[in-house]
């Protein structure tokens, strides 16, 4: 049996014929809930698909529904669906889909069989399915990696890649939100100022009408009606649209504070040992890691003022990101997390404390051996805190834990000020 089969939900598809209001109420049924589209189909060819969000997008505009309610849902369908073959691997459609399939997600995939349309995917689906595959394939390397503890260098890549596909996708969930407004702002805009040219456009006429050889009198009064009509109808003020631009730029700040921490974060545009505020690194890193610890913490910051350290700001940051990110794992519903730095006469010291499960004082003593882990098979190589450990180590600094069960943990990382990387 095809791999694809089991995604595949066989839905009944929409005709080129069907009407946009008809289309509306079926996406009102509870059969059609899960659906984000509904695939437009002739003579067993899928031709395209209307998603809901275009349906919301026509209900939701002016006069939308009396104006394209009656016309075929072609009108408004997108003629290039995402289509993969029944017969395609998992791994090929999920190369596929991921490569084409735009943000926000509005539309499932069709299945087809040599061109003839089957059924729909669920994207959400297809994306569990290999989350699945990955977490099977982790538990497989986790296994294997047990014994062979000498190959430590290629777990050590693969924590570095798990941290940076948590790091990618939160930042892709940050940036889906402001994006979702701004478009939605910039599709107000566009219907403000198709209103906006219908009025000059009669201005126009006026005063072509009125600068005529012969003027028609009869011809100004209807245009004078016209305008008359249109400066009457409903519509966005200046002021309104003012506010959506404001908006529209404050979703676009949003969207450039996280590229411009992400560049920062990875110091990509920096030189490999630099002199860095670790109270702008773990900013960096708290911007990073929100998507996690928004969901699990509140997040308090105590910042004293300190001298710059230098150091790999890259590795620092990757030793931040991990402290924050099993923080946030440690507690189970709600908690709370602190982040303070201060400074002695030698070093800088950054504390993440979190009010989560706490470590046992026999776990606590191994927390630092390479793949030991606390958490469940699967999600962890237990060299996430080896790998800071020893940056910390080669910076010439140390990393100190306390914790209790029940009450949380504290770890604290000490770096030398006016000191060089070893």
């Amino acid at each position: 049996m095809s791999e694809l089969q089991s995604l595949l939900v066989r839905v009944p598809p929409l005709s080129p014929e069907q009407t946009i209001n008809e289309l509306g109420d079926l996406f009102l049924r509870q059969e059609y809930r899960r659906f984000l589209c509904l695939p437009v189909v002739d003579n067993g060819q899928a031709r395209g698909v209307v998603s809901r969000d275009r349906m919301q997008g026509i209900y939701m505009s002016r006069y939308g529904r009396e104006l394209l309610g009656r016309k075929p849902v072609t009108a408004v369908m997108n003629r290039q669906p995402l289509v993969v073959d029944l017969d395609s691997d998992m791994e090929e459609a999920s190369h596929y889909i991921t490569a084409n399939v735009r943000l926000p997600i509005t539309e499932d995939f069709i299945i087809a069989r040599g061109g003839e349309y089957l059924g729909v995917g669920h994207v959400v689906d297809l994306l569990r399915v290999m989350q699945g595959r990955l977490r099977h394939r982790n538990e497989e390397v986790a296994r294997a990696y047990s014994r062979l503890k000498s190959s430590q260098a290629q777990l050590v890549q693969s924590e570095k890649m798990a941290s940076l596909g948590q790091m990618v996708a939160g930042v892709a969930h940050e940036i889906n939100t402001p994006l979702g407004y701004v478009k939605n702002n910039i599709g107000l805009a566009r219907e403000f100022f198709e209103h906006l040219r219908g009025q000059l456009s009669a201005y126009e006429g006026l005063i072509d009408a009125l600068t005529a050889g012969s003027p028609d009198e009869a011809d100004i009064e209807a245009r004078l009606a016209s305008i008359a009509s249109l400066r009457a109808e409903e519509g966005f003020s200046p002021e309104d649209v003012a506010g959506l631009f404001e908006d529209t730029v404050y979703g676009v700040d949003q969207i450039s504070e996280i590229v411009v921490n992400l560049r920062d974060f990875s110091r990509l545009d920096h030189a490999p040992v630099d002199s860095v505020d670790l109270n702008k690194s773990l900013d960096g890193a708290l911007l990073i890691a929100r998507n996690v610890l928004k969901h699990k913490a509140e997040v308090h910051k105590r910042y004293a003022e300190i001298p710059p350290v230098s150091c790999a700001p890259s590795q620092i940051n990757q030793v931040f990101l991990n402290l924050l990110t099993n923080a946030a794992q440690a507690i189970n519903e709600r908690g709370h997390i602190l982040v303070k730095t201060e400074a002695d006469a030698r070093y800088v010291h950054v504390t993440v404390q979190d009010t989560g499960r706490g470590i046992d004082q026999e776990q606590l003593a191994k927390i630092f051996d390479p793949f030991y882990t606390t958490k469940p098979v699967g999600q962890g190589t237990g060299l996430g805190l080896t790998i800071a450990y020893q940056i910390v180590e080669r910076h010439g600094g140390k990393i100190r834990v306390a914790s209790r069960v029940g009450e949380g943990s504290k770890f604290c990382v000490s770096l030398p000020h006016g000191r060089g990387l070893n």
